[in-house]
């Protein structure tokens, strides 16, 4: 007689918990002219979060209320009572879930590895020491004075040069590395040839967008250095140079009397002509219509 085989009993997997929670994005910075990072702005329903593992870099800080969340990221759980600025890292490659016990709302930025990395290759850092680690409940108030800025930036109805926002995230990146431009040398402003090959190129081209790599390398400097030298130089921040240099082009133009406002504003490097008028409000204090007006009496 044949001994009685034993029942096989099927192994039980644990089934992970549903997806529940649900994002809703009011902001977004995709229309913006932003290159290798972004932004949004989002709600966040109570219940279970589940978040794919990325190429890119995301940084979330909290906005508003406080809420209590718990997550599970890099393999390790973490509970906590999010308070208003508190930021969550989570470096490429990882992914994660969490669950907040009511609805929040969390302004995310997203950045580029090619970003990050050229950031750390500029500043000349080592590779292992220049890393973008997981960090939860982060309290800085430098980055953030930096993630509200550029919060503001989504927020606007007419935002600045992406030079700014661009400014900014690279500021963000060097903040998360812990690196900082250092100038080793004696020299503190830009030589008087490289100040003016860099103003001269901005004026050529202010009907295009520029970006603060290819201003860097006219000076033959790293973005952050250059960023630091422009401003001891200039007395202004490179975006708000090149926002008073498009200024000035448009007030120009307008008053020659030759070109519609809307052509202006594309010459002269603007978005559109609304864009170019909230400048002009800024910086000179009346429309184009008001300044054609006078430039005709």
């Amino acid at each position: 007689m044949n001994a009685a085989i034993p029942a096989v009993t099927p192994i039980r997997t644990q089934t992970p918990p549903a997806h529940s929670g649900s994002r809703i994005a009011l902001r977004s910075s995709k229309t913006l002219g932003w290159h290798g990072f972004g932004a949004e702005l989002v709600n966040v329903s109570a219940g279970l979060h589940r978040i794919p593992a990325f190429t890119h870099h995301r940084v979330g800080v909290h906005v508003g209320r406080p809420v209590r969340a718990r997550c599970f990221c890099n393999e390790k759980p973490h509970s906590r009572i999010q308070a208003h600025g508190d930021a969550d890292v989570i470096p490429a490659g990882l992914d994660g879930q969490w669950s907040d016990e009511s609805a929040c709302t969390i302004f995310t930025v997203w950045i580029g590895e090619e970003f990050a990395r050229t950031t750390v290759e500029q500043l000349a850092l080592k590779t292992a020491d220049a890393q973008i680690r997981p960090q939860f409940q982060m309290r800085d108030p430098r980055f953030q004075h930096l993630a509200w800025a550029l919060r503001a930036e989504l927020e606007a109805d007419d935002a600045s040069d992406p030079l700014y926002a661009e400014s900014l995230c690279t500021a963000m990146v060097v903040r998360l590395i812990g690196g900082a431009p250092s100038l080793d040398d004696k020299r503190r402003t830009l030589a008087p040839r490289t100040a003016a090959r860099v103003t001269e190129f901005i004026e050529a081209h202010l009907d295009r967008r520029l970006t603060l790599s290819e201003l860097a390398a006219l000076a033959d400097l790293s973005v952050p250095h250059f960023k630091v030298l422009f401003r001891a130089t200039l007395g202004v921040p490179v975006h708000q140079y090149v926002v008073q240099r498009r200024v000035e082009r448009a007030r120009a133009l307008l008053l020659q009397g030759r070109l519609s406002a809307s052509q202006v504003a594309l010459e002269a490097g603007f978005a559109h002509q609304s864009h170019m008028a909230h400048w002009m409000g800024r910086l000179l204090g009346v429309t184009p219509r008001e300044l054609v007006k006078s430039g005709a009496r």
